[in-house]
């Protein structure tokens, strides 16, 4: 088993999920801007690609939650993706709120230098497509700046194409569940972290991050009892939807 330090880490401690959590609608410009008007300075967010290969922010596989849309996104072209509502779901104030491309997010992360955690959430079968595509378009989009995006997944797949395509990003494992040979394939994805359902982290993960040279993540963290006793095993990012829980813990 490999032994290492974990280098230096960029990111600041605190990550508005999607944005801003639940305070406005996810994954689009308002969910930025809301999160950075509270104090946030990095945010996690989901690309996938339209069907004619545009990078683009949404966390489902298919529109019915967060847009007036029905049915999977995987056939459509980011034109008709374009005409959607992605914001009245959430509420009057959002009425119209676009989806947002990653080259428009990457703008206002210019205009406001903020960081990103870029979950990479490919539509079932398109792993490495996406993993290719979001890493070749963050090197293009994000080219010179010092603090490039976290690259996270769940899928290892994505993760591998990403890191054959631009080796020099960053990359984190996204952990719902500790399957067989997880930390096998972490290491062989060099990864930079992992990023974990805040109820598996415990004195043990740490220490074996630790160990293997990674900075531990905490998802979607929004309980102050919760944030604390993370805090208190030394995580270096809690991602949460309160945009209120920086200074309640």
């Amino acid at each position: 088993m490999t032994h290492s330090t974990p280098s230096p880490w960029p990111y600041p401690l605190w990550i508005g999920h999607r944005g801003a959590g639940k305070d406005a609608p996810e994954n689009t410009r308002a969910a930025f801007e809301r999160g950075w008007s509270a104090g946030f300075r990095m945010f996690e967010c989901d690309v996938k690609l339209s069907a004619d290969g545009v990078p683009y922010l949404l966390h489902d596989a298919t529109l019915d939650r967060t847009t007036n849309g029905h049915g999977s996104v995987e056939a459509l072209t980011w034109a008709e993706l374009s005409a959607l509502d992605a914001g009245s779901w959430h509420s009057p104030t959002y009425a119209g709120e676009p989806l947002l491309r990653l080259d428009a997010l990457a703008d206002w992360c210019f205009a406001h230098q903020a960081l990103m955690n870029l979950e990479i959430k490919p539509v079932p079968g398109q792993e490495a497509v996406t993993g290719a595509a979001v890493a070749h378009a963050v090197q293009a989009l994000w080219a010179g700046v010092d603090i490039p995006p976290l690259l996270s997944s769940f899928q290892p797949h994505a993760l591998l194409a990403a890191q054959e395509a631009v080796p020099a990003l960053p990359r984190a494992l996204l952990l719902d569940r500790f399957w067989d040979d997880w930390e096998r394939v972490a290491l062989q994805l060099q990864v930079v972290a992992l990023v974990v359902h805040h109820p598996l982290i415990d004195a043990a993960l740490v220490q074996t991050a630790r160990r293997d040279g990674w900075r531990v993540l905490s998802y979607t963290v929004n309980e102050v009892a919760d944030a604390q006793r993370l805090l208190q095993l030394g995580l270096d990012g809690l991602i949460t939807d309160r945009m209120q829980l920086p200074a309640q813990v």
